[in-house]
C-alpha cells in the first residue's frame, strides 16, 4: 500500500494539465494475458507517464453450456480470488466479477454494483482521483460514468454488435448508451466513424498502429525461422492471428490447392471448426505462437494472408495484423476490406480467382523485404499516442463528478 501511495505522491510533479500525462487511467478491455492488442499497446505507451488500472474483461456475448465457457467461467472465478498484480510497471491488473449477460435490466443493474465495488474498491488502494476512463468494451457502459472519472473514453475497434454469440439488440443498447455520455469517441476505421458520429459529434478517427521495431525483426540477420515450418516445401503462404469464424477457410483450402507443391501455415488459436483446413495436406495447422515469436514465423513466410470474409463485421474492421505483416517486410494478400485498400500497400483479391491471382503476382517478390517494411515505419502506436493526445487536448472541460468514491 505504500508503495503505490508512494506512486501517487510522486506523480504530482507532473503537469496534470498537459494531456494524457501525469494521470490515472481506467482501461475496460481484454484480459491482459491475452495476445497484445491495439488496447495493450496503447496502454503500454501511456503507463510509461500516467498509471493505469486495467480491468480484464468483462464479457459481452452470452455464455453457453459449452466446455470451452464452462473452462473460461472457472478460470475468472478463481482468477478474480487473486490480488491485484502489477505485471509491467505503472500497469494494475484487476481480474473482476461480472455476469456476462447484458438482455435484463437487473442484470445490468447487478453488474453495475458488483463492478463499482469492486473497481472503486481498488482506486481508492491506488490513490487514484479523477481518472480518465477508458472503455473498449461497450459493455462497461453499464458503469461509466458511475466510477468518479473525470473523463470518459470510449475506443471502437469493432462492430461489436456483429460478433457472433451476442445479443445485438442489448449491446447496441450499451453502446448507445455509452457514445452519448462519452467526453471524447476514437475508432479505428472509417466506416466505424460514420455510424458512430451521428450519435457523438465528439467522434475522431484514429487508425491503428504498429509494433515496428518488433515486427522488423523478420529481416534481421540474427532473427532465426523455428524449426517446424523452416525445411516446408516452398513457397510458404501464411497467417497468424485467431482462426475464428470470419476467416474464410474455403479461400485459405483453395490457395492450399493452388500451391499445393508448397505449404499454407496458419498459426493462432481456433475458436472455430477448422475441420475444412485439416483435411487438405500441405495446409499446417500450428496452433497459438507467443507474441515474441512472430518475427521469426514471419521471416519464414513468403507470401501473407489477410482472408476474412467480406461481411459487416470485417467491413469496420481494421485489421492490426495487417501492418505487421508489413513491417515484418512481407507482401501481403488481402480480401476486399475497406482499410486494408485504404492502406494501399497489400494486393486486393475480390474474389477467390483474383486473390489467388493475387498471390501468384506477390510470389514473384517473395519474403521479408527491408524496402516493404520501411513503407511502414511511420505508422508506429507512439504515433497513433500522439494524435490521441492532440484530440484529448480539445475536450472539454471535466464533466460533472457523478457518484465519486472519494
Amino acid at each position: 500500500m505504500q508503495r503505490y501511495l508512494s506512486k501517487a505522491h510522486d506523480r504530482q510533479t507532473v503537469d496534470s494539465s498537459t494531456p494524457l500525462r501525469g494521470r490515472d487511467l481506467v482501461c475496460f478491455s481484454h484480459d491482459w494475458s491475452g495476445d497484445p492488442l491495439s488496447k495493450t499497446h496503447l496502454m503500454r505507451i501511456l503507463s510509461r507517464d500516467n498509471r493505469v488500472l486495467w480491468v480484464n474483461s468483462i464479457g459481452y456475448r452470452t455464455p453457453t453450456a459449452s466446455k470451452a465457457d464452462i473452462t473460461r467461467a472457472f478460470k475468472k472465478l478463481k482468477a478474480a480470488a487473486s490480488s491485484l498484480s502489477e505485471p509491467e510497471p505503472n500497469i494494475f491488473v484487476l481480474n473482476p466479477i461480472a455476469v456476462p449477460a447484458y438482455g435484463h435490466q437487473r442484470i445490468r443493474d447487478l453488474n453495475r454494483h458488483l463492478l463499482c465495488f469492486q473497481v472503486k474498491r481498488v482506486m481508492r488502494k491506488l490513490g487514484f482521483r479523477r481518472p480518465i476512463n477508458f472503455v473498449f468494451n461497450p459493455a462497461a457502459a453499464v458503469v461509466a460514468g458511475a466510477l468518479g472519472e473525470e473523463q470518459i473514453i470510449y475506443y471502437c475497434v469493432d462492430e461489436y454488435t456483429e460478433f457472433s454469440g451476442v445479443s445485438s439488440n442489448s449491446l447496441a443498447e450499451l453502446e448507445q448508451e455509452l457514445l452519448r455520455r462519452s467526453d471524447l469517441v476514437v475508432v479505428s476505421s472509417d466506416r466505424l466513424y460514420q455510424s458512430k458520429v451521428k450519435t457523438n459529434p465528439r467522434t475522431v478517427l484514429i487508425r491503428h498502429g504498429v509494433d515496428f521495431d518488433h515486427f522488423r525483426k523478420a529481416i534481421d540477420a540474427k532473427t532465426g525461422v523455428p524449426d517446424e515450418i523452416r525445411d516446408l516445401p516452398r513457397p510458404v503462404i501464411g497467417f497468424f492471428g485467431l482462426i475464428a469464424d470470419w476467416v474464410d477457410q474455403e479461400l485459405i483450402a483453395a490457395v492450399a490447392g493452388k500451391f499445393s507443391h508448397g505449404s499454407v501455415v496458419l498459426l493462432g488459436k481456433a475458436t472455430t471448426d477448422t475441420s475444412i483446413l485439416a483435411k487438405v495436406p500441405n495446409v499446417h495447422l500450428l496452433g497459438r505462437k507467443s507474441y515474441q515469436s512472430l518475427p521469426a514465423y514471419c521471416k519464414g513466410l513468403d507470401v501473407a494472408l489477410m482472408p476474412f470474409r467480406v461481411n459487416e463485421l470485417t467491413l469496420n474492421a481494421n485489421p492490426l495484423k495487417v501492418r505487421e505483416y508489413i513491417a515484418a517486410g512481407l507482401p501481403v494478400v488481402s480480401t476486399a476490406i475497406p482499410e486494408v485498400e485504404v492502406l494501399g500497400l497489400c494486393r486486393i483479391g475480390h474474389d477467390r480467382e483474383s486473390f489467388i491471382r493475387e498471390v501468384e503476382l506477390a510470389l514473384k517478390d517473395p519474403g521479408p523485404s527491408e524496402a516493404r517494411s520501411e513503407l511502414i515505419r511511420g505508422e508506429t502506436w507512439d504515433a497513433r499516442v500522439d494524435e490521441l493526445r492532440k484530440h484529448m487536448a480539445n475536450v472539454e472541460s471535466p464533466r460533472i463528478m457523478q457518484n465519486g468514491f472519494e
